[in-house]
């Protein structure tokens, strides 16, 4: 007996739309520049990722509806239910880019959102608390739900017009960070992960990247010389994602590659935001959506061959 389709919809699909709204809110930062082009652009890749949103989570409503068992599975799963938080990453950023201040609705989706949130890392940091991480198990799909979480929360939340509460989730945020920093990368440096998990190593460029973004977010007085810190620090994961290369370039392409994406486009955001507030010229900024538009169309191009195979969902398990 071979396992339903909708069974086997993995929460890692949530990071298309999420990939996709953080390269629209990067693009609609550009608008600073006077380009033209940038609110188009962002409006367009805003709307699919809406459109994607949707569909996404229909589908997965109806999974949790039809196999509760395989749901609460994924969630005991120290990957897997940190994968989960995409989903509420993907509420929170829909907000940053159509989100209105002092908007009821919308406080009323980052609050549920935040909840999910918030159960999601509890889970991770009680088995960090506990010890009963496996060591097999570490990935940097484990910065999702605490940090990834609070900065996205916070930028949610200063979009809202709520900056106090903001900067909470921010702290909050930095937190999480730091309390994954030393295990994760510990894990990485003692060699590859296995290589089921090895596309999530896109995540490790994620902390330093959208913690510039979202204080600068959070801080719109903040000068350009003081987010180029953030910068520097994003730099030392980018090395040492490319100089692992090897270990997750030969894996065959799957929708955990989309743990690229957002990363990529915070980081775009925060070069755009850093570029404009330092006066220093576009075209650095302007490279730098140019890479993450790249990366991101070359995952949308190959996500479709894979769709179009029948080979996007992960194989049944037979039994």
């Amino acid at each position: 007996m071979t396992t339903p389709w909708l069974a086997r919809l993995p929460a890692a699909l949530f990071a298309i739309p999420v990939g996709l709204f953080g390269l629209a809110a990067a693009w609609r930062r550009a608008r600073g520049y006077g380009w033209s082009i940038a609110e188009p652009v962002g409006a367009a890749l805003a709307w699919t990722a809406v459109a994607i949103l949707v569909v996404l989570l229909a589908l997965y409503a109806a999974k949790c509806l039809r196999h509760p068992r395989v749901i609460g599975t994924e969630f005991a799963n120290p990957v897997a239910g940190s994968l989960m938080a995409l989903i509420p990453l993907a509420l929170m950023l829909a907000t940053v880019c159509f989100g209105v201040a002092g908007d009821g609705a919308w406080l009323a989706l980052v609050l549920f959102a935040l909840t999910l949130q918030g159960i999601v890392a509890m889970r991770v940091v009680s088995i960090l608390a506990t010890g009963t991480l496996p060591a097999a198990a570490v990935t940097p799909a484990l910065y999702l739900p605490p940090a990834a979480g609070g900065f996205v929360g916070a930028m949610a939340l200063s979009t809202l017009g709520y900056p106090g509460w903001a900067a909470l989730l921010f702290g909050m945020g930095l937190v999480g960070w730091a309390l994954l920093e030393v295990r994760v990368l510990n894990r990485l440096f003692e060699g590859p992960m296995p290589e089921a998990l090895r596309p999530t190593i896109g995540v490790e460029l994620a902390p330093p990247s959208v913690a510039t973004l979202a204080a600068g977010t959070i801080w719109p007085i903040l000068p350009g010389d003081v987010l180029i810190v953030g910068l520097g620090v994003a730099a030392g994961p980018i090395v040492a994602v490319m100089a692992r290369y090897k270990w997750w370039h030969n894996v065959p392409f799957s929708i955990g590659f989309w743990s690229f994406s957002f990363p990529l486009a915070a980081l775009a955001g925060a070069v755009v935001e850093v570029v404009r507030r330092g006066g220093w010229p576009p075209l650095v900024g302007g490279i730098a959506l140019a890479v993450a538009s790249a990366v991101i169309a070359v995952l949308a191009v190959r996500t479709l061959a894979l769709l179009a195979r029948g080979r996007l969902l992960p194989p049944p398990a037979r039994g």
